[in-house]
């Protein structure tokens, strides 16, 4: 009987053992499945990240070949220090440092309209204005990134280029003083509140409202000296660098404002409260604490700004003026200038490309220059993102 009762069971064991060696099977080739279908996905992935960035490799490689061969028939010296740009020329001049004079110029000129306003704004948005009215003030602004460059080219042309011409003093005179009048207002109220704070308390209110009073008036007169002198100046031509700069300037207001807030919100609402815990005012909250802690970000925001302005073409190309020639004096920003991409943009049809003239080349050394500026000037604030976040600590 024992025997029999063994073999009973073994045999009643069996349907278990079975199932559990079926389940592991395919517990082993769902997760195949499973790996595979990773890999699949992480394969795809990279393939469309690779893509992106082989797209980025083929654009140096291409712009290269065809610039390389310029710098071994003219050399690098007539290149970037000459001055005569004269490519239809008989011999023909390739001297590009007027070109790339103008483009420092009139990015240098976009930098001082964009940054000064788009972080004022920026700095409005975070911890100014209350969050229902942001929530409509930040779209607007950012509509403006929408708006095609060849429109802002035509009003840059059409309209504020006869304004310059004709009533040019005026508008520089109100341009300094809204420029000028909110950085003096600010100024104005934290030095009253830093002359404040060396007072006894008694003294402190009363001293507070003298200092804002007579600084005030100072700021008042030094801006009113500085609208009389702008207002007495004659522009010849309305095409010129200072027309572009504005423009470039209010085009580079959307990438520069939204970063800038960013940043700014990113320094977090505990930095915020601890100062004002610790007695300081909205200002020295502000000027001391928030825009130290969100410096790397603003950085980024202005290495952005400067990267829309140095790459727009339209713009310069139709309200520059086109004037391949250093202006005199070099800080002149009334005469008219040439740009690298208005040249990039007005010579391409005329360059002789089929028989590989050197007139056809130098473009492709110039676009050259130019990508490797914004290359290396992306990476610069990429840096800077990765260092505040750290800073941050997220």
């Amino acid at each position: 009987m024992l025997p029999h009762s063994k073999i009973k069971i073994q045999n009643s064991m069996t349907p278990p053992l079975q199932s559990s060696k079926r389940s592991l099977v395919m517990n082993a080739s769902t997760s195949r499945l499973r790996r595979l279908g990773g890999l699949l996905g992480q394969g795809f992935l990279f393939s469309v990240t690779s893509l992106s960035t082989l797209t980025v490799f083929f654009i140096f490689y291409f712009i290269a070949k065809d610039a390389f061969p310029f710098f071994k028939l003219e050399g690098f010296r007539e290149f970037f220090t000459s001055t005569r740009w004269y490519p239809s020329g008989d011999p023909a001049e390739f001297g590009t440092m007027a070109i790339f004079f103008g483009t420092g110029i009139v990015t240098l000129g976009a930098v001082a309209v964009s940054v000064p306003l788009g972080v004022s704004a920026a700095v409005c948005l975070s911890d100014v204005l209350p969050f229902n009215a942001r929530q409509i003030v930040k779209p607007v602004i950012e509509i403006l990134a929408a708006i095609p460059s060849v429109a802002y080219g035509f009003f840059a042309l059409v309209v504020f280029a006869p304004l310059l011409q004709n009533h040019g003093g005026a508008v520089l005179a109100a341009g300094a003083c809204l420029m000028m009048a909110p950085l003096l207002v600010l100024l104005v109220v934290v030095a009253s509140d830093l002359i404040a704070d060396r007072c006894f308390d008694l003294m402190r209110r009363k001293a507070r409202w003298v200092a804002g009073l007579v600084l005030g008036a100072a700021a008042f007169t030094l801006m009113t000296y500085i609208g009389r002198q702008l207002g007495a100046i004659e522009i010849a031509s309305g095409a010129n660098a200072l027309n572009v700069s504005i423009i470039l300037g209010i085009m580079a207001l959307p990438t520069v404002v939204s970063v800038s807030e960013d940043a700014l919100q990113a320094a977090g609402r505990d930095l915020r409260e601890g100062s004002y815990a610790l007695g300081a005012t909205r200002a020295e909250t502000i000027l001391k604490t928030v825009i130290p802690a969100s410096l790397s970000g603003i950085l980024a925001a202005v290495i952005l700004g400067v990267m829309r302005a140095i790459g727009e073409t339209m713009v310069v190309w139709m309200a520059s003026g086109n004037a391949a020639r250093i202006p005199g004096p070099w800080y002149n920003v009334l005469e008219p200038v040439r740009t690298l991409t208005a040249t990039i943009a007005g010579d391409m049809g005329e360059a002789d490309h089929v028989t590989g003239s050197s007139r056809f080349h130098v473009l492709f050394a110039m676009a050259f220059c130019l990508l490797a500026f914004s290359f290396v000037m992306n990476l610069v604030s990429e840096g800077i993102v990765r260092r505040s976040r750290k800073k941050l600590g997220k």
